[in-house]
């Protein structure tokens, strides 16, 4: 699999020689690259940033790499890159998959970077076998049969499953739900929706329509979405 990759460091001459390791490893893609962690939480904060690992620096001016690992609930690995090694507890505890003291070679990178895409991979496998989910909502833990699941709408900063049994409001990211569910029946269709294919009653005007809802199909997840149909 190929993991779409932000480098996040103030300084251009590490965010060069990061760039150049991820153009020479071939299951990596660079999508963006941050002089500030201001900008990479702007970017993630757009429904269509697709992002699975981020290389953050940790000393940068306005806002830090630590700040900017409390600022956002991740669901992307995380790589510290960094010159300062007293950091290193602190990322930890905020899950960060690896953490690399400057200046570091290739072998390094790229050993950091196998474990993340090993994490990556291993949670596709777990969500491929399961059969639930665990939702929060009004301080309640509902357990969500997925194949009890009609689709998954955004709402601002939260998202909406609606199921067999009713509607159920989340605090979460459509693209942090995205990686929780099976790819194997769930598809993202629009920005703003995912699907279960299997429960798919027709296509009209490029509108899927389930349970009495008429969902759009986004114009950049068309192709991928019309390659998963059996078309007779």
């Amino acid at each position: 699999m190929e993991l779409n990759c932000m480098v996040v460091d103030d300084e251009l001459v590490s965010r060069s020689i990061v760039n150049r390791y991820i153009e020479n490893t071939n299951f990596l893609n660079l999508q963006f690259e941050c002089s500030n962690a201001i900008e990479a939480v702007n970017i993630l904060q757009e429904p269509e940033a697709d992002v699975d690992l981020i290389y953050l620096d940790i000393e940068m001016p306005e806002m830090s790499g630590m700040e900017f690992l409390q600022s956002i609930e991740h669901t992307q690995e995380i790589i510290v890159t960094t010159s300062a090694e007293d950091y290193a507890v602190k990322a930890f505890e905020r899950s960060v998959t690896d953490y690399l003291v400057k200046p570091f070679e290739y072998s390094r990178f790229l050993k950091a970077s196998v474990k993340a895409k090993d994490n990556i991979e291993a949670l596709n496998r777990k969500n491929e076998r399961q059969h639930d989910i665990y939702v929060k909502c009004d301080s309640k833990l509902i357990k969500i049969d997925l194949k009890d699941i009609f689709y998954v709408e955004a709402l601002a900063d939260y998202v909406i499953f609606v199921t067999n049994q009713g509607k159920h409001i989340v605090h979460y990211t459509m693209k942090g739900i995205e990686k929780r569910l099976p790819g194997s029946y769930f598809a993202r269709v629009h920005r703003s929706y995912i699907v279960n294919t299997n429960k798919i009653e027709n296509l009209q005007d490029l509108a899927i329509n389930i349970n009495g809802k008429s969902i759009p199909i986004g114009a950049s997840y068309k192709e991928d979405f019309m390659e998963r149909l059996n078309f007779l």
